[in-house]
């Protein structure tokens, strides 16, 4: 299977869905789809007609369900240190993208799984999902940011339950604390999807780079810093076309274009 077949890309309404395509195996992560991903990625790091990214897993039962662990068993320690590094620079990667990801989870989501997830902005779960960071079951920790992630996302105690259990959740335990932000029947998750995409597409480009800026650098810091934070990051705004687009739209009781400039 080459690295295109591992990786499904389609374009919709301003939003790419990638779809991780290795059903035979959960959808499960090796050298060669986290190569497809991170190039995929990079593209997307340039593109400015696209909105919103959406990450899926093919069919209904699994979104990922982390590492490919009979590819792990062949590595020497050297390749685990390389595969490690390779996850973690790419869920870096996609946290850093200048338009939100949306992690449309449509099945079991264990370890790198979950982390792909943690790395998005946004999660859907469909009710069928499960979710964890179960690496501590095979004696190793979380290697793609799912320490520093989770605490943020759920808060402290939660996490250290989580990990240190190495617990699943299901889909109605991680909207309840927290993990996910919505949970539908399976048969609407991809449409749930499309539907924030288009809530987002309908905005100012700027204005959502810049509060996604705001908001995860800000939450590293003090309040103070986080507000000296905003404070720059609205003086982005002021001076753009798309401000001035807002305002005369709201005058003149219509929906704005925004051209992203």
């Amino acid at each position: 299977m080459s690295n295109e077949d591992l990786l499904l890309v389609a374009e919709q309404n301003q939003a790419v869905i990638l779809t991780l395509n290795r059903p035979g195996v959960m959808n499960c992560l090796n050298f060669d789809l986290l190569y497809a991903l991170r190039d995929k990625i990079d593209n997307l790091q340039y593109t400015s007609d696209i909105r919103c990214l959406i990450i899926t897993g093919t069919g209904k039962k699994s979104f990922c369900a982390g590492a490919d662990l009979k590819e792990r068993a062949t590595l020497s320690p050297e390749e685990v240190k390389k595969f490690i590094l390779t996850i973690r620079n790419l869920l870096t990667s996609i946290q850093n993208l200048p338009i939100p990801v949306i992690s449309a989870v449509n099945g079991i989501a264990l370890g790198g799984g979950t982390e792909v997830a943690l790395a998005s902005d946004i999660r859907i779960a469909a009710d069928t999902a499960s979710m964890g960071l179960t690496e501590t079951r095979l004696a190793i920790i979380p290697g793609g940011g799912g320490t520093q992630r989770l605490p943020r996302i759920i808060g402290v105690a939660k996490a250290k339950e989580l990990i240190f259990t190495g617990k699943r959740v299901n889909a109605k335990e991680a909207l309840e604390i927290g993990l996910v932000n919505q949970v539908v029947p399976q048969e609407n998750l991809l449409d749930a999807c499309m539907e924030m995409a288009k809530m987002i597409a309908e905005t100012g480009p700027i204005a959502v780079e810049m509060a996604k800026y705001a908001i995860d650098r800000g939450i590293e810091t003090d309040l103070a810093t986080g507000l000296a934070i905003e404070s720059n990051a609205y003086r982005v705004t002021i001076p753009t076309e798309d401000r001035v687009e807002g305002l005369t739209a709201f005058r003149e009781k219509r929906k704005p274009v925004y051209k992203g400039r």
